[in-house]
């Protein structure tokens, strides 16, 4: 079972996950153009992908959508409210591919959960992915993390999770105030801190946990302050890195991708 972060920030943003046979993207946030290049350069097929599941209608989620929907013939999975707020996604994916995204589904080999997070769309949810004994966690765009979400994310092998801005450097920087205050609030997004702290507490009863932090913001953020604020807060807990704990950031534009550690 493997992830590939084809994209992550607030440029663009998809997900690939290979589980046997099956694949899956969430989100196209990216061109197809872009998704069909970056699954070939890691022996996928764009054509060939089971589902595709849309965690919110934001742009930097969907605006691939619209040529993917007309382009494959591959199901698209949203929240019914989610396809309300994109008419243009609704209109390009045929009817028999446009499906309504409840709480759970079968793709393929993969069993997927679906759970409610916080943050400024209409309808956003974060994703549980089984195949055999493994499980996958993504929960991206989180102004707060609610219990919900914290049960949800518990027993991961694998989470992919927002660590999406440095407070200090968000307060400082050039974005306008409306925009700061719409990012610190509970329907935004979350900083490092919160991150770690969400962490460290879902994976302390698991022997082995891999944390790829996504959307980090450009402008706001920095990959080695993100990683060293998570992995400080996972440290004062106990929690000893690379023997318990794997760390990985993804990037805007280049595909990472990580296999799920065989116990």
């Amino acid at each position: 079972m493997e992830v590939s972060m084809l994209a992550s920030g607030s440029t663009g943003n998809s997900v690939f996950i290979r589980a046997g046979e099956t694949r899956i993207l969430i989100d196209v946030g990216i061109s197809t153009r872009a998704v069909t290049r970056k699954l070939a350069d890691i022996g996928a097929d764009a054509g060939s992908i089971d589902a595709i599941l849309v965690t919110h209608e934001h742009s930097d989620h969907t605006k691939g959508l619209v040529t993917y929907g007309k382009k494959y013939d591959v199901p698209v999975y949203a929240r019914y409210d989610a396809w309300r707020a994109m008419p243009t996604v609704a209109k390009a994916v045929t009817q028999p591919n446009r499906r309504l995204l409840r709480e759970s589904l079968e793709v393929g080999d993969c069993k997927v959960e679906v759970f409610d997070t916080s943050h400024d769309a209409v309808d956003p949810v974060g994703f549980n992915i089984f195949y055999k004994d493994k499980k996958i966690s993504l929960a991206t765009d989180l102004g707060f993390v609610s219990n919900r979400v914290k049960n949800a994310l518990t027993g991961s092998d694998m989470l992919v999770f927002e660590a999406n801005h440095d407070v200090d450097m968000l307060k400082q920087g050039t974005y306008p105030p409306y925009l700061k205050r719409r990012i610190l609030s509970a329907q935004g997004h979350l900083c490092n801190e919160d991150a770690g702290h969400t962490l460290a507490e879902v994976v302390r009863d698991k022997a082995h946990t891999q944390i790829m932090l996504a959307h980090l913001s450009q402008e706001n953020n920095r990959p080695h302050l993100a990683k060293n604020a998570v992995e400080n807060i996972l440290q004062s807990t106990g929690l000893s890195m690379d023997t318990e704990v794997a760390l990985k950031v993804a990037s805007p534009d280049q595909t990472v991708s990580w296999e799920i550690k065989r116990a």
